[in-house]
């Protein structure tokens, strides 16, 4: 099944998957309440789905926590315009079985549906770089358990023992300068620390850390 709040989209996807005998394409939907009310009718192997709905739609995250819990045989394959490593960790965490840029051709989206139909998670080349030592985001023997990487993915602690002390000081309230104070480190050392720990965790902002937490605890 398709996902896409864009029909002109939706129908170049459908039109590409048509050129593989192996896969047939039993629904195209523009919301998610759409495919989840097709989905309770008659499930789907694959879920091909945009991460970014309309505004009035459900979120990325929360369709495939839907779709987890809902239709746990389905596996759903994001293809995002953009996505950060963040993105792609939490939404490996939420169920998602794989992740394709928009920019891919349609031979790459053939691929990476037989990868995911075959029961192995598909992630491209690119992404691996960028999620090495996202480990205190992803579950990892939870996904391991489940699936068997299409591409080498390691999964090493990505932040240092130092940068988790600052987030988690951080969370708690704390200022830098009280950081700072109490492991006795200058002002501006927390402060690297800490925009250290968001470049590896893929966010610019604070909101977006506190929301990044809320959703999926803290890291580290």
């Amino acid at each position: 099944m398709l996902l896409d709040d864009h029909e002109m989209v939706r129908q170049g996807i459908e039109l590409g998957l048509g050129e593989a005998s192996d896969i047939k394409v039993i629904g195209s939907f523009g919301t998610g309440s759409q495919l989840l009310e097709a989905l309770a009718r008659q499930l789907a192997d694959v879920v091909v789905m945009d991460f970014v709905l309309a505004p009035s739609d459900i979120d990325g995250l929360s369709l495939l926590q839907a779709l987890n819990r809902r239709f746990s045989q389905c596996r759903p394959l994001i293809v995002a315009s953009h996505y950060t490593p963040a993105t792609v960790a939490l939404s490996l965490k939420a169920g998602c079985w794989g992740i394709l840029g928009k920019t891919q051709n349609l031979t790459e989206l053939i691929t990476a549906v037989r990868t995911i139909a075959q029961g192995r998670v598909y992630l491209q080349p690119c992404m691996v770089p960028a999620l090495q030592g996202l480990q205190s985001v992803i579950d990892v023997a939870s996904v391991k358990s489940r699936v068997g990487f299409s591409t080498q993915l390691q999964l090493n602690a990505c932040l240092t023992p130092k940068e988790q002390e600052v987030l988690r000081c951080f969370l708690d309230g704390m200022s830098v300068n009280s950081i700072a104070a109490k492991f006795s480190r200058s002002a501006s050392t927390i402060s690297t620390q800490k925009q250290s720990a968001y470049r590896k965790l893929g966010i610019k902002t604070d909101s977006e850390l506190f929301k990044f937490t809320h959703q999926f605890g803290e890291p580290g």
